[in-house]
């Protein structure tokens, strides 16, 4: 029976201890006295549901709990408390049946081999989801018309632009034809062109494939033209959970209402 939803999330909360490992300090010479360690809640009972084939964007400020909120959701971290369904999957319990059917990319990470051409990488990561050569060529294929980057698979990744590179790091992502995509800042470094183009491959693989995208990003342009719905989050909290276009001004930019809450957040005037 299918999933309700592809995530569901349920008052999950992580809780950092912050302080000193050691137990105690000498504040001055012939006494010891314990140190006090501070709990930080990095993520304070969020409850969200994404459905199937939604693109959201997941933002705030930094320190706002986003990247800790995307371990919990991959496996990398146990909540403190709540709970999390990811594909029906309990993330930090199911990681590596749950690694099966996400992608993850990240703007500064790669996971192909720049000595190697793409192609070349695929089918070492291919062997590693267990897919069959004849699977690989057929995906890539499939892929490369998607991206308009099959010319690119068979250059050594070192003399790639960054753009064409980000073509071939989200065909590897992709390689494994996940449901779900996890995207934290996709289009970092790419010049204004790239980057345009890139959001357009994400909506339109989301169009053509049905991918559920679940992206952060600092770049508005990136939520305007990519997400249709927004969450944001600050100090461990949802403070927005809506449309991208309840958050835009007359001409749908989403800036200028992202850094009031932000302001607001910080409690600046």
């Amino acid at each position: 029976m299918p999933q309700a939803y592809t995530i569901e999330v349920d008052r999950l909360t992580r809780v950092f201890a912050s302080g000193r490992r050691s137990r105690f300090r000498l504040p001055r010479p012939g006494r010891t006295e314990p140190v006090a360690q501070r709990a930080v809640e990095a993520v304070n009972g969020i409850s969200f549901a994404i459905e199937p084939g939604e693109r959201v964007a997941f933002v705030g400020p930094n320190g706002a709990g986003k990247s800790t909120s995307i371990k919990m959701l991959t496996g990398i971290l146990y909540p403190t408390s709540g709970s999390a369904s990811v594909l029906g999957y309990t993330p930090w319990l199911e990681r590596k049946a749950l690694a099966r059917h996400i992608g993850s990319l990240f703007g500064q990470r790669s996971q192909l081999w720049s000595q190697l051409e793409p192609v070349k990488s695929f089918a070492l990561l291919g062997a590693i989801f267990g897919l069959s050569q004849l699977d690989i060529d057929a995906r890539v294929g499939e892929l490369g018309e998607i991206l308009d980057a099959s010319d690119l698979y068979h250059r050594p990744l070192r003399n790639l632009s960054l753009g064409q590179r980000m073509k071939c790091e989200l065909t590897a992502t992709l390689l494994h034809s996940p449901q779900l995509l996890f995207l934290d800042e996709p289009s970092i470094g790419l010049d204004l062109v790239a980057k345009r183009s890139f959001r357009k491959l994400l909506a339109d693989l989301n169009t053509n494939l049905g991918t559920t995208i679940f992206l952060t990003s600092h770049d508005a342009a990136d939520i305007e033209e990519v997400a249709e719905r927004v969450i944001v989050i600050s100090h461990g909290s949802i403070r927005f959970d809506g449309p991208v276009s309840d958050l835009g001004d007359s001409d749908g930019r989403v800036e200028s209402s992202l850094g009031e809450l932000y302001t607001e957040e910080r409690g600046s005037p």
